[in-house]
Formats: structure tokens, C-alpha cells, sequence
């Protein structure tokens, strides 16, 4: 098709989109609109999630931020609802810079906690952001060496070169970064060379079911034994059961995360009096 004939479905009306087209159009402006919502309401939070050291269930290394909204009607909706409507938008932006406060906010509350909050690399450049950090860092220098920043693989890989100079720059205030969904098809080898991620996060999709599957048995050792050759801490995603966990454990795998471990909650033991948590 010649450039001049290409269309780009946001410009075509509604009444001429594919009724498929159209759907989907409808859906990611809902959803949007829901996020906007919740964010002029000030309806965010973070749910927290532990890692935990392979063959030491009853530890944490760390626990991953994951940001929530509530919808109008009180619900709590998970970021996998709504992240691919909003990544590319403003309010993806405002989303990181929310979870990156209410991070570090968190770590300064908490002196011996460690804790990771996702962002998309399109932030890199984002003032408010960055101010965001400066001034997180500003106020508590120590929850620089307590923070670890995830970066999915396929938002790396758009600006794979701003990515590589950002991430330099932070790991000599002492963050540390994760490379987030890794083996979902992105990354270029070339780069991967290049990034020097302190973390590299097995996607779910190798992890569920692993010691059943001879294929995925096959892939997550490979991604593992790239890692270790940069010298990568890894981590295995969607881990939900007890025989995946020994089989993880078995290959080398260095730390767990998944339903098996524990859900994601708003309510995490250390707002808990009484209840203590168990460190790495």
C-alpha cells in the first residue's frame, strides 16, 4: 500500500472504522478516561508484591511496587487493565511519576525496606519525572541504594542508546535497575550487551507450568545463563506453583515472584503492627 493510501485508524471516523476497529478504539478512550479520572481523585496506590531468594520462601530480597487505580466505582484495578491504552500517553507519564513518588515515600518511611517501581523508558525525558526523583533523593539520600527501577523490555527498546546513558548516570547514586517481561522478543543481543542491568526478569510466560514444559524448561535456562554471563541477578515472574519453584530453584535461578509467594496487596505487613517480615 503507498504511503499516501495508508490510514491511520484514529483519524477515520467512527462510523467508518471496522466494527473490530472501532471496538478497540472505544475501549482504550474508556479506559483512558478512567485512569484520568482516578488520577484527578488522587484514586492511586501501589500493591506490593515480594521477591523471594530461590529455596527461601519464607524471605524477602525485595518487593515490586505495582501501581493500582480505583474506578468510580471503588474497584481496584491492576495495571495490566489499563498500561497499554495509557503507555504512549500523558497520562502514562503522570502514572510513572505517581508510582515513583509513592515509592519513594514508602522507602523513606520504611529504612530497611527495598522496594521496585516500574516506569516506561518514554519517562526518561519526562521532566516532572525526573524532578520527581531529584527530589525523593534530596530528601532522603538513602533511598537511592533501596530503589530499583523496572524497565520493560519492549519500552527499552525504543530508545535502547537513551536508556544505556540513563541508567549509568543513576547506578552511581546507587538504583539499581530490572529489565522487566525479559524473552518476550525485543531485546537485541547487541544491546543487551550494552545496558548493564543489575536485574534481568524472566517473563511469566516461560515460568508457568515450567517443570512439565521441556520447551520452556529449555528457554528459561538459556535467558538464565545469558543473564549470568553479564553478571544479571535473575528473577523468575508468575511463579504459582510449589514443583515450578524447585525446578526454578534447581537451574540457578536466583530469586522467585508469583501468586505462589504471595499476591500483590494494598495492605503489606509492615503497615501491620505486631507483624514482623522476614529479610534477605
Amino acid at each position: 500500500m503507498s504511503a499516501h493510501n495508508k490510514r491511520n485508524w484514529a483519524d477515520v471516523p467512527a462510523d467508518h472504522q471496522d466494527p473490530l476497529s472501532y471496538a478497540v478504539s472505544a475501549r482504550d478512550r474508556s479506559v483512558i478516561s478512567m485512569v484520568d479520572q482516578a488520577v484527578r481523585h488522587k484514586q492511586i496506590m501501589l500493591a506490593y508484591q515480594p521477591v523471594v531468594p530461590a529455596g527461601q520462601a519464607t524471605r524477602v530480597a525485595f518487593y515490586e511496587g505495582l501501581i493500582r487505580v480505583l474506578d468510580e466505582t471503588g474497584r481496584i484495578i491492576p495495571a495490566k487493565d489499563f498500561i497499554d491504552a495509557i503507555e504512549t500517553t500523558e497520562t502514562g507519564r503522570v502514572i510513572d511519576c505517581l508510582a515513583l513518588d509513592k515509592g519513594l515515600r514508602t522507602l523513606a518511611r520504611h529504612a530497611d525496606l527495598r522496594l521496585s517501581i516500574n516506569m516506561s523508558a518514554r519517562s526518561i525525558g519526562y521532566e516532572p519525572w525526573i524532578r520527581t526523583l531529584r527530589e525523593g533523593l534530596e530528601a532522603d539520600p538513602t533511598v537511592g541504594e533501596r530503589l530499583i527501577l523496572e524497565i520493560t523490555e519492549s519500552s527499552a527498546m525504543i530508545v535502547p542508546e537513551l536508556v544505556v546513558s540513563f541508567m549509568g548516570d543513576l547506578q552511581k547514586k546507587g538504583i539499581s535497575f530490572a529489565l522487566d517481561d525479559f524473552g518476550a522478543g525485543f531485546t537485541s543481543f547487541r544491546y543487551l550487551k550494552q545496558f548493564y542491568f543489575d536485574i534481568l526478569k524472566i517473563d511469566g510466560q516461560f515460568i508457568r507450568g515450567i517443570a512439565q514444559d521441556p520447551d520452556n524448561q529449555v528457554l528459561t535456562t538459556a535467558l538464565a545463563t545469558i543473564a549470568q554471563q553479564f553478571d544479571m541477578f535473575t528473577v523468575a515472574e508468575s511463579v504459582e506453583r510449589a514443583e515450578d519453584a524447585a525446578y526454578l530453584t534447581a537451574i540457578g535461578v536466583d530469586c522467585l515472584q508469583g501468586y505462589f509467594f504471595g499476591a500483590p496487596t494494598v495492605k503489606p505487613v509492615w503497615l501491620n503492627p505486631g507483624t514482623t517480615r522476614a529479610r534477605a
